[in-house]
């Protein structure tokens, strides 16, 4: 077997145990439920807002770090704090015990571009594309797994929300035990950078014959290497090329914007399920969050073929925009409904939405990169991303500055997703405008 492909396989199986968490279609009727009695609006005002800040305070952190300690270390922590969230969350019985399931569930999220970037660092930039869809697909199935199978227990009654957590424990146990025999990495972006030798260095092993354009091209490259060398500084340089192109920019405020809404919807999607419908015989979140799962990774496979390259940066700006004041109205029209049935259908055509559109946006920041920066640019969108989160969980969730009940909540997000898509529609038409 070849070394790119056999890396790719231990990393995915990695991947799908970590993402197989039957345990959490059900989480929020589990908390309500009689193993801990706890109440939805404690759950979501004082336990749920903690995943949040913690994500955003470790997230640059993290990211640093994972680069210095060479991704592995990073990736069995992501382990461990699966396996301790899960701990916490099965046996402990009080509100205090769900706030430290949040906060390791930060550490939990933050951890995971260990794994997206892991892979990048091992094998030969051509099978990138390959290994890629590898890993993807690793989460995909790993979550698949997970929401079928919890549907299926529960509906035949074979284990109750309880017992679900158990397997979850068991599953993140065996990734983290997987993940301490994964490879090492012996060179990464910024800290463990591989030396080259100058071209005056190079030169000089054929003799002593420089001329003037040899020298100064010589200077320019020991300058590049002293920067080389200093990772800040690698670090400053790819964030300064990256961030003063207007398409990186462009791409990146709408990646962030788009991010911060599909976290707040999914976060409490739960939540409105359980005020909807306060006792449904039969709960099928497993099976919808499978749809969601299912019908996202078909609309973010279509997006690589169906945009790729066929529409200019306004165009897609524009499509993604519509989009966007699509996803607002059917998260609208669900919340209006006070209907379950509506809301899973509503929530799934949102997973496809999104799904689809931060492809696109993905793809294009990637475009638009001179360097190996997309890790960098990443985490830095991410981090605007939660940093947009957290205002708006202070804002309409905790209580802290307005008081909204789950439904006032969702028609604040609604309107969030409306007001980007026009925010974006008037921007291009200015734009456009100006340009004529």
């Amino acid at each position: 077997m070849k070394e790119w492909l056999k890396i790719s396989i231990l990393l995915s199986v990695f991947g799908f145990f970590r993402e197989n968490r039957p345990s959490e279609p059900y989480g929020i009727e589990f908390m309500t439920g009689p193993w801990k009695n706890l109440t939805l609006e404690g759950i979501t005002r004082e336990a749920m807002p903690i995943g949040t800040y913690s994500h955003l305070s470790q997230l640059i952190i993290i990211f640093l770090i994972t680069d210095y300690f060479k991704y592995k270390p990073l990736i069995v922590l992501s382990g461990l704090s699966g396996v301790v969230i899960w701990a916490v969350l099965t046996w402990t019985k009080t509100l205090f015990g769900i706030q430290i399931f949040q906060l390791f569930y930060g550490t939990y999220l933050a951890t995971e571009v260990a794994y997206i970037t892991y892979i990048y660092a091992k094998v030969d930039k051509k099978y990138y594309p390959k290994v890629t869809s590898h890993t993807r697909a690793a989460l995909l199935i790993g979550k698949l797994v997970a929401s079928i199978s919890a549907q299926i227990l529960i509906y035949f009654e074979w284990m109750n929300y309880m017992e679900l957590n158990y397997i979850t424990l068991a599953s993140q146990s065996i990734a983290t035990i997987w993940a301490i025999f994964l490879p090492n990495v012996t060179k990464t972006i910024y800290f463990h950078r591989e030396k080259s030798l100058s071209n005056e260095s190079k030169e000089s092993e054929y003799g002593n014959s420089i001329n003037i354009n040899n020298m100064a091209s010589s200077t320019d490259n020991i300058i590049q290497s002293k920067n080389e060398e200093n990772p800040f500084k690698l670090i400053y340089t790819h964030f300064k090329n990256a961030y003063t192109n207007r398409y990186v920019i462009q791409w990146s405020i709408w990646y962030a914007i788009v991010l911060c809404g599909y976290l707040q919807v999914t976060a409490y999607i739960q939540t409105l399920w359980k005020e909807i419908e306060k006792d449904l015989p039969i709960i099928w979140n497993g099976i919808v969050e499978a749809i969601f799962t299912f019908s996202g990774a078909i609309c973010a496979l279509s997006a690589g073929y169906l945009h790729a390259g066929r529409l200019s940066n306004t165009s897609s700006l524009l499509f993604l925009s519509v989009l966007s004041i699509c996803n607002g109205c059917v998260i609208l029209f669900t919340t209006l409904q006070h209907n379950l049935y509506f809301s899973y259908g509503g929530y799934a055509i949102f997973g496809a939405i999104y799904a689809f559109s931060i492809t696109v946006a993905s793809s294009e920041v990637a475009k638009h990169l001179e360097e190996d920066s997309f890790g960098l640019v990443f985490g830095v969108n991410t981090f605007i991303g939660l940093v947009i989160q957290t205002i708006l969980t202070v804002l309409v969730v905790d209580g802290s500055v307005i008081l909204l009940d789950i439904f006032g909540q969702y028609f604040v997000y609604s309107g969030y997703f409306i007001t980007v898509g026009v925010s974006f529609c008037l921007f291009i038409l200015f734009e456009t405008c100006v340009a004529r």
